[in-house]
């Protein structure tokens, strides 16, 4: 049997209703993650990481307003509100999800200049996390994604999966998306493409 792991997106309260960058129901896949958590020996969780002041916030930029975009050195990139500030309440992971079980938190977007949707690349799409590498080194080669949010850090982390040889599934009903000019139905397709099955 393929040694399988779970990875759960950023389920923090930024991302929750409340939050200040709140996706629409983000707490409620908060019990279906959970009960995917008790399902999976190995479990893995990724949490947004920004320093105040970092790069992707709209406040950073002058005349930009939130979910505007901007040209970075490394693409295109959408600006947020302020959020998963580190150190931050709104950083903190979800109160009910019980996130104790897992193997490894992965911190991403804690690079000032740059930020980081997936959780294998930065956006420049070559910096690696180095999930990958940990992955490997332990045997790990089917991933099941979950989290926030569907249409950005669970579709690139998704694709990137795929593209880094995994067998990936992405349960869609504990996920949830912000859906910015259609992401989601973009976002559902490219995963499509790349392989990634949708349950």
């Amino acid at each position: 049997m393929v040694d399988e792991a779970l990875i759960v997106v950023d389920v923090q309260n930024d991302f929750c209703p409340g939050g200040a960058l709140a996706v629409a129901g983000g707490d409620e896949i908060v019990p279906v993650v959970n009960a995917l958590i008790e399902r999976f020996e190995h479990v893995i969780l990724t949490q947004d990481w920004h320093p105040a002041k970092h790069s992707s916030f709209a406040s950073q930029h002058v005349g930009k307003a939130p979910f505007s975009s901007t040209a970075m050195p490394y693409g295109e990139q959408t600006l947020w509100p302020d959020h998963c500030v580190q150190g931050s309440g709104g950083a903190e992971f979800h109160k009910a999800l019980k996130w104790t079980k897992a193997e490894l938190v992965l911190r991403k977007g804690f690079r000032p200049a740059i930020d980081s949707y997936s959780a294998f690349f930065e956006n420049d799409r070559s910096t690696p996390t180095g999930l990958g590498g940990y992955l490997r080194e332990r045997g790990i080669s089917a991933l099941t994604l979950c989290g926030l949010a569907t249409d950005f850090c669970v579709a690139f982390s998704a694709i990137d999966a795929v593209r880094q040889g995994f067998s990936v599934r992405v349960e869609l009903e504990a996920c949830r998306a912000i859906d910015l000019d259609e992401s989601l139905s973009q976002s559902l397709n490219a995963m499509r493409a790349a392989g990634v099955v949708i349950d």
